[in-house]
Parts: structure tokens; sequence; C-alpha cells
């Protein structure tokens, strides 16, 4: 078992939380995720990550699946400009790779916000620390865990 995903069993079961971690084939996008684990393609949290341009820190954006991240509004919550952010910035701040990032089980904080839109299901599915895993749970268990602000950053 890798690292990665070591890291994100154990953030949950500090926190309480049970839920099994599924093995997809492939779950390159969202899309992929939502079938291999047959739901709508928004209970897909999808983990995304800008570079501050001011602070040089990793913010990470937790959106539903089937939006996407609108770069002046999600600048205008992070009150800051954003960038990308290369591998390198994404594996020193959480300790994942680029397509496996869990929205838990960081090696450092992350400042992070929420699109409310996750909070209108009853089950979300995350990657569980590598792109081919994911696991469940519940909306407000993301927020709490995460400390994930809910924002409007879409568009």
């Amino acid at each position: 078992m890798s690292k990665s995903k070591r890291r994100v069993i154990a953030a949950l079961e500090a926190a309480g939380i049970e839920t099994e971690i599924i093995e997809l084939k492939e779950a390159k996008t969202a899309q992929m995720a939502a079938d291999g684990v047959g739901c709508a393609v928004d209970q897909i949290a999808k983990s995304i990550i800008f570079r501050g341009e001011t602070s040089g820190e990793a913010i990470l954006f937790l959106t539903a699946g089937g939006n996407r991240v609108d770069d002046a509004k999600a600048s205008a919550v992070a009150g800051e400009p954003l960038g990308k952010a290369d591998a390198a910035l994404i594996r020193a701040q959480t300790g994942f790779a680029i397509g496996g990032v869990a929205p838990v089980g960081h090696l450092n904080p992350i400042r992070a916000f929420l699109d409310p839109r996750l909070t209108e299901f009853a089950v979300i599915w995350a990657a569980a620390g590598t792109p081919h895993h994911v696991f469940a749970l519940h909306p407000a268990d993301l927020e709490r865990l995460t400390g994930a602000q809910p924002a409007d950053f879409t568009g």
C-alpha cells in the first residue's frame, strides 16, 4: 500500500470516519471516477490546487466534479492573485502527486475552500491519495476535516 493512501486512511480513522477505499480501473477525470463508483459527476470532490502568488503557498479548492474553478473568483476568495501550482509545490505541501491529491492526510496544513455544490449531496467521493483510489464521506465531514471555508469560486 502506498504511503499516500496510508496517510489518508490514518486521517480518516483519526477523525472517526469509517469508510471503504475503492480502487478504480481509471479515474483520470471526475466523470471517470463518477462512472466507476456509480454516482453523479458533481458528487466527486476534485482537489484543485493553485499557488498563491503573494504567499507562495499552495491553496486547495475542493470543487464538485462538474464545476470549474473560475480564476478571478478564486483569487478574490483567496485574497491574492493565483497561479499554477507545479508538481514540486503540490508534493511539498500535500505529500501527494498530481492526479491523486486527497483532501485529507496532507503533510503540511493547507488553506482550503469548499464549493457549496458539494454540500447538496448525502454522500460525496474524493481521491484517496492515488489516481486510482477514492473514498466516500458526508460533505459536512469533508468541511470539518479540511477546515475548508465554503465560498463561491466556480464559473
